[in-house]
């Protein structure tokens, strides 16, 4: 028995990092998923983003586990993709979604890019692609009477630290603002029995923060590495860890936490 048996996850940015680790742990505690990841390159994106084998891989692993995935590509910045995913998700797996993790994101640096185009794409995916996720899932959510939805912030949705201005604005920004859509649902869900929180990670070792762009940019003389340093002595946290987080908010576990900032940040927002 799984602490999410007969449940229903959809999933955004699940093709590889942290979104394929969520998956496959939700499926593990008993989960269905439907999963979404664009599998393609936004041109202002200097690392390589996933690709359709990546989503490939998710679906395996989600199956070994005998749980079923139904799985899209398609971008969160386009609401009528976000909700058709999910319309044939449901449709397929015969129940609607009881669990929501808007996670899909970009961190495009600006360094090799024009930092104005990018400032825009990190808003669109990293904020209005959440707004767009939720938005689908709300009516499904209501009709059960209930759930839970876990937006991915960040540490630097609650800091600034470490900021050069420019494009990593625009990531702290969108972090930060998805901690006041977060807040707006969670009002307005509550009384539904809709639980809404974010997760704030530290740096997850990832292909986003795992590339030859992000050592170009710390290259920079005047990049500040202590301010982005956790208290404890680990460079970066693994997904599984943040996945192991958020199994415990969606499950009956954390029934009454709602409307709160959770932490796996190995102590950064304590510096």
């Amino acid at each position: 028995m799984g602490t999410l048996d007969g449940k229903v996850a959809f999933i955004t940015g699940a093709a590889r990092g942290q979104g394929r680790s969520h998956a496959i742990k939700l499926a593990s505690e008993g989960a269905d998923i439907i999963a979404l990841d664009l599998c393609a390159q936004i041109p202002t994106v200097e690392y390589a983003m996933s690709t359709p084998d990546d989503l490939d891989i998710t679906i395996k692993e989600v199956e070994a586990l005998g749980s079923k995935i139904v799985a899209s590509q398609g971008d969160v910045r386009d609401p009528e993709a976000v909700s058709s995913a999910l319309a044939r998700g449901e449709e397929t797996l015969g129940r609607r979604v009881d669990i929501v993790l808007a996670n899909a994101g970009i961190m495009p640096l600006g360094v090799n890019v024009n930092t104005h185009e990018a400032f825009l794409d990190v808003i669109d995916v990293n904020l209005t692609g959440v707004h767009n996720t939720v938005d689908a899932a709300v009516p499904s959510l209501l009709e059960n009477q209930g759930g839970s939805i876990v937006i991915t912030s960040s540490s630097q949705g609650l800091k600034g630290t470490g900021g050069m201005g420019g494009v990593n604005a625009a990531y702290t920004a969108a972090k930060h603002g998805v901690v006041g859509l977060m807040r707006n649902y969670a009002n307005w869900l509550g009384p539904q029995n809709i639980r809404v929180n974010t997760i704030h990670p530290t740096g997850v070792a990832t292909p986003m923060i795992q590339n030859p762009i992000i050592e170009q940019f710390y290259s920079d003389p005047n990049a500040d590495f202590d301010a982005v340093r956790n208290i404890m002595p680990v460079p970066f946290i693994d997904p599984i860890d943040v996945s192991n987080a958020i199994a415990f908010l969606v499950s009956d576990a954390g029934k009454y936490i709602t409307g709160v900032t959770f932490p796996v940040d190995a102590g950064f927002n304590a510096r």
